[in-house]
């Protein structure tokens, strides 16, 4: 029974998908940030030239 629940690695994959999954929405997260307060500062330049 311990050698069989040794050789099951179907929770190795979830995990591995899980790892994938936190890695990739990292990113994600990184780039809006990067993304949101670049535009931010390019509207108030804009907004501050329109006044």
């Amino acid at each position: 029974m311990f050698a069989r629940f040794l050789k099951d690695e179907s929770g190795a994959t979830a995990i591995e998908y899980g790892l994938i999954a936190a890695l990739i929405a990292v990113a994600i997260i990184g780039g809006v940030t990067a993304l949101g307060s670049n535009a931010n500062t390019t509207f108030s330049a804009i907004a501050t030239e329109m006044e």
